[in-house]
């Protein structure tokens, strides 16, 4: 499901991207024009893929793997998910971004699930 969402909004995001509007590209004519858009909408879309991909098994393998410990099906799994994700994805940054990372996932996720289990 992220892999596809990812690569949706890869191909989206290249196709309004104004970087391509250059001199040089104005010189091309259309076929190397398009050419050159649909290798730029094949990479961008197979790299937010990948980027989509590992940001949601990273969460659902932690929120899983929460829940089997907790043995409860409820809100705090996909929070605490949220937090451990956001904290991963931000490890490289150091410990500022960590925090701001594991704050903002498990805030995301507080909303997503609090929306999802409201009747």
């Amino acid at each position: 499901m992220g892999g596809a969402l990812g690569g949706a909004f890869g191909m989206f995001m290249s196709s309004v991207d104004w970087g391509m509007n250059t001199e040089e590209f104005q010189k091309m004519s259309t076929k190397e024009q398009v050419k050159v858009t649909l290798k730029d909408m094949g990479k961008r879309s197979a790299s937010s893929a990948k980027n989509f991909a590992i940001v949601g098994a990273v969460f659902s393998g932690t929120e899983c793997l929460i829940e089997t410990y907790r043995a409860k099906n409820d809100i705090w799994n996909g929070v605490a998910g949220g937090c451990i994700t956001g904290g991963i994805l931000a490890a490289k940054a150091g410990p500022a971004a960590v925090v701001t990372g594991c704050a903002g996932f498990a805030a995301f996720s507080a909303a997503i699930e609090y929306w999802m289990r409201s009747d």
